[in-house]
């Protein structure tokens, strides 16, 4: 056979091989609402810079017939490619071919662009749509997960790890996706659960649907296990994209700099916040007032909403922003909050990017369910993550700093390399009318008119310590500022701490309040 001739031949092979289960098995999948595996590959990258490998690899099952059975890619495509020029590894399961079920040579294909990823020093984009285990090959199936769980451990905060969930994604395969730094889902085509509505309802009885179970919007907002929610594929693919500007390709460099814009929004900051302290305001206005452009990139918008976290640039890097929202709970600390902004801050940590925090709330949530829920082993996931940082870590008191809250917020005290504090700041051990009902009880409880004397003291001690002034006095606060100083407050601190240097104890690693 002539090398023209073998070449038609290899033609012939990758065109059946790329039809995947077929054209009927496609049809399938595009009447559901999906996209086909390489169009979604395509979809993401930049135009013409996918190249695939393996696409040949075959299953080595025996039983059940498999060995008559030729699955096309063995049911997962993989490959590089480019997102904004910049090189990336991604794979997609193919859920035409055998349901994107995953066999042993199906997570070797997976394993191998994991371990190329993390060879070249780039991040790994997984599109997730399988219906598990490939049942057939038994626990080879189960052999094929664990090796994908190991790399994503080895990958992590080497290289960034993004899982797209464009499918079901049950049983021991939702744990790798729960591996990896950020987890983007699509509103009635994510599927995510360990077990499946048939097996709760053989054990407990109990009728539910995979939508009510394990959809979308189950885990973008009660869950936390998604990071990004989209109404459809298409905008999926926007925010993979947008989210690769501002990350770095791997913990040894740091985000691509982009040119520095002013903010554009028309607020102004002193008009934001209300004279009165117990009103609210929403501090995504107030991040949008000092940032680059006034683009905000928010992570994890739908959950735990009571603390913002997410991107922005300030002088054309990117930063990390954490911020308490009164909106929410009056941006109070519970269970949830702390476990999303300790992962954020360890992430942005890992990849070399400066974190900002802005500050206002009475503390952490009261009550028995946060409590039994483990507030203070949730909690103290904040003081460890701010403690462990050693990227530029600045922070502005806005306005309440109340109790471990205060100290919870990025303080001078967990490692803070500058903290300001506006005028209207107020930094106490808790709320004034508290203190006031403490400090002053039996005074109070004996005057001729209590209600009187409440407020007076209330009074006297909002006067007495309800400002920043008596941490300034002490060092804790570095400058309290007029709010429009904060953006160039904030530009000229990370940029004389972008080369700071901390040591750290030697150690293996240490243990945090899992």
């Amino acid at each position: 056979m002539s090398l023209k001739q073998k070449t038609l031949d290899l033609q012939k092979r990758m065109a059946s091989a790329v039809m995947g289960g077929g054209e009927k098995a496609i049809e399938k999948q595009v009447a559901m609402g999906k996209l086909p595996a390489r169009e979604r590959i395509n979809a993401i990258l930049d135009t013409d810079t996918f190249h695939e490998y393996d696409l040949f690899v075959a299953h080595q099952a025996r039983g059940f017939d498999m060995e008559k059975k030729s699955l096309n890619a063995d049911g997962v495509i993989t490959g590089t490619g480019k997102i904004m020029k910049h090189s990336v590894c991604i794979f997609a399961q193919d859920f035409t071919v055998a349901g994107g079920s995953l066999g042993l040579a199906h997570a070797r294909k997976i394993t191998k662009i994991m371990d190329q990823a993390m060879k070249l020093c780039v991040p790994i984009i997984g599109i997730n749509d399988s219906g598990g285990a490939r049942i057939q090959e038994g626990v080879n199936s189960l052999a094929g997960y664990g090796e994908i769980f190991y790399r994503n451990t080895l990958a992590s905060g080497f290289i960034p790890q993004i899982s797209v969930i464009l499918g079901p994604c049950a049983g021991g395969a939702v744990y790798s996706p729960a591996l990896t730094d950020f987890v983007f889902v699509v509103e009635k085509v994510s599927k995510m659960f360990i077990t499946g509505p048939e097996v709760i309802k053989t054990v407990l009885g109990e009728e539910i649907s995979m939508e009510e179970l394990g959809g979308a919007k189950v885990h973008a907002e009660i869950t936390g296990n998604a990071h990004f929610y989209a109404t459809s594929e298409q905008e999926c693919f926007e925010q993979i994209k947008k989210l690769i500007t501002f990350i770095p390709f791997n913990n040894k460099k740091k985000a691509d700099p982009y040119p520095s814009k002013p903010p554009k929004t028309k607020y102004i900051l002193e008009e934001i916040m209300p004279a009165d302290a117990s009103q609210p305001y929403d501090m995504r206005d107030i991040i949008k007032c000092v940032v680059d452009d006034s683009d905000f990139f928010e992570v994890q918008k739908h959950w735990a909403g009571n603390i913002v976290i997410g991107f922005a640039r300030l002088n054309g890097e990117t930063v990390g922003f954490v911020a308490n929202q009164p909106l929410v709970l009056a941006g109070v600390l519970d269970v949830d909050s702390s476990d999303k902004a300790a992962r954020f801050v360890r992430f942005c940590d890992s990849f070399n990017i400066p974190l900002v925090t802005f500050v206002d709330l009475p503390g952490y949530l009261p009550g028995i369910d946060q409590e039994h829920a483990g507030v203070i082993r949730h909690g103290a996931k904040m003081l460890y993550s701010y403690s462990e940082a050693t990227v530029p870590k600045v922070t502005i008191i806005l306005r309440k700093a109340y109790g471990g809250g205060y100290i919870a917020m990025n303080s001078r005290h967990l490692g803070a390399d500058f903290v300001f504090a506006w005028p209207s700041a107020e930094i106490a051990v808790m709320g004034p009318e508290g203190a006031a009902n403490i400090i002053f009880r039996n005074e109070i409880s004996n005057a001729p008119d209590p209600d009187q004397l409440r407020k007076d003291k209330v009074e006297e001690y909002k006067e007495k310590f309800a400002n920043p002034y008596v941490a300034a006095a002490h060092g804790y606060i570095d400058a309290v500022i007029e709010p429009n100083e904060s953006r160039s407050y904030l530009i000229n601190s990370l940029e004389i701490a972008k080369n700071k240097s901390e040591s750290r104890p030697t150690k293996k690693h240490g243990i945090p309040p899992f």
